[in-house]
């Protein structure tokens, strides 16, 4: 078995590379190449902790395996991210585990490069305004993702803690663009590409904020119960997604589809956009792009990871 222990994957893995794994992953599933497991996610009493496993099989790559751990609430008193989490990946010839991989920086990567995707093909022609929602840890990863994908001329951004706002305001002129810190009806009204990434239980962003074309990568609601946007919001978008099941269930759209506003008929895979089988924006005033993280991304990248740790002879091996 191979070892790619967290500390070497900075060194290993860009957000170019990221997004190349992401893309691709994108496309197998929507040409049933590809297919995630069904999660499993428990609190477990103990810490406030949420664990669970995110696995699938994908194919194409040939890629087969699982992603271990969740959401540790209170881990900065043990000097720890909250995000804690382990790829392991097996065989699909044998069944025998090949490799384990650090993943708490691949899960913010591949989060990133997911929303950078819808991006890349959802965007509003001649979108230069970029608009965040968040300033927690993942905003620097979003950030950086989407300016990779599109050339942005300004990044506006709010917070409901606004003494956090300097983390994107370093973000961005680490990219050589203007910040401005701004409120939420003013950042729906002038950005043409919105990135919302809290880990918020009620909406934030409201229907009658959002005027003219715009692209929203939603990527903070992957669990029951969490929320960023307006149903009357997503009810007005094209709406696309990494998985339609999650979606519906743990995803953005669970609220509009519970106050009766859509149906799941109305939610289409991002996948088929990418793999050139169904419409972009075609015309739409807003797109919705309603990432709820789905364990074929974290196996992507991590089996980018490893072959990236072979070729440069940095993949420790171990004997199980």
């Amino acid at each position: 078995m191979l070892v790619v222990p967290e500390k070497q994957i900075a060194g290993l893995m860009t957000p170019e590379a990221a997004f190349e794994a992401i893309e691709a992953v994108f496309a197998s599933m929507a040409r049933r190449k590809a297919r995630n497991f069904p999660v499993v996610r428990e609190a477990i009493g103990h810490e406030d902790a949420l664990y669970g496993f995110k696995g699938g099989f994908d194919g194409v790559a040939l890629v087969l395996g699982l992603k271990a751990g969740g959401y540790w609430p209170l881990n900065q008193k043990h000097g720890l991210i909250n995000h804690q989490s382990t790829v392991f990946l097996f065989d699909p010839d044998t069944g025998r585990v090949a490799a384990a991989v650090g993943g708490n920086l691949l899960t913010a990567l591949r989060t990133a490069a997911a929303s950078a995707v819808s991006i890349k093909y959802l965007a509003p022609k001649g979108a230069k305004v970029l608009g965040m929602i968040g300033a927690g840890h993942q905003s620097t990863f979003q950030m950086r993702a989407a300016a990779n994908v599109h050339r942005f001329e300004k990044v506006i951004g709010w917070n409901p803690h606004p003494e956090m706002l300097s983390r994107l305001a370093d973000t961005a002129t680490e990219l050589g663009l203007p910040f401005e810190a701004v409120e939420l009806d003013r950042l729906g009204t002038e950005a043409d590409v919105i990135i919302s990434i809290t880990s918020s239980f009620s909406a934030l962003l409201m229907d009658q904020h959002v005027k003219g074309p715009t692209h929203i990568a939603a990527m903070g609601t992957d669990t029951k119960g969490k929320q960023e946007l307006d149903p009357a919001l997503v009810a007005r978008a094209r709406i696309y997604t990494d998985e339609i099941a999650q979606s519906v269930s743990i995803g953005e759209c669970q609220h509009a589809i519970a106050a009766g506003l859509i149906a799941q008929e109305a939610i289409r895979e991002l996948g088929a956009v990418v793999a050139g089988r169904g419409p972009g924006r075609d015309g739409a005033e807003v797109t919705l792009f309603d990432g709820t993280g789905v364990g074929l991304q974290d196996l992507a990248v991590a089996a980018a990871v490893v072959e990236l740790a072979k070729h440069k002879g940095v993949a420790q091996e171990v004997e199980i």
